[in-house]
């Protein structure tokens, strides 16, 4: 908006970011409380998955009609608002040597705990009974070790997917 935009396009744009903002939520939430939802009325398979594909395409829909309703400058707004808190809850650029080998540590443990978990989960207590919470207890250690270990990992692990990427070493740098 100009400097020279009159105070009923203010509002109007005050008005339209703020329902863009509870479409957008909307968007969010309904995927998330309604897939358990369905899932716990005891419908039959062929219900449940045309209800739950229902709720994942119109929360898609939603979330288009969101960006279509806040407009261009609203959805900049929100965009840098989240990326603002994001980046200043992120990662630090550098680590100290004892937190990277702590959050190698951390990211290292349930790679070879998933790996190793078929063969010797007859000697994990309760593992074959219940996977479900050594699954998520690995997965949030390994997403925690991206924090622990920082941004340069993040950039080496960006580093793995690029063909023309190569590892350049420190001289006298001996780990």
């Amino acid at each position: 908006m100009s400097k020279h935009t009159n105070p009923s396009e203010n509002q109007a744009a005050g008005w339209r970011l703020k329902l863009g903002a509870a479409v957008f939520a909307l968007s969010i939430v309904l995927p998330v409380a309604g897939l358990p939802l369905v899932a716990a009325l005891g419908l039959s398979a062929g219900m449940t998955a045309s209800v739950t594909g229902g709720l994942l395409l119109s929360s898609e829909v939603l979330g288009l009609t969101a960006i279509a309703v806040m407009g261009k400058s609203g959805y900049a707004y929100i965009k840098t608002r989240v990326f603002g808190v994001l980046k200043r809850y992120g990662p630090p650029k550098k680590v100290s040597r004892l937190r990277y080998r702590i959050g190698l540590v951390m990211f290292c443990v349930p790679i070879l705990f998933a790996w190793l978990s078929p063969y010797v989960s007859e000697w994990i207590p309760g593992f074959s009974s219940h996977p479900l919470p050594y699954g998520l207890g690995g997965d949030l250690l390994l997403v925690a070790s991206l924090f622990v270990l920082g941004g340069d990992f993040w950039d080496k692990i960006r580093s793995l997917f690029l063909y023309d990427a190569e590892a350049h070493f420190a001289q006298g740098s001996n780990g």
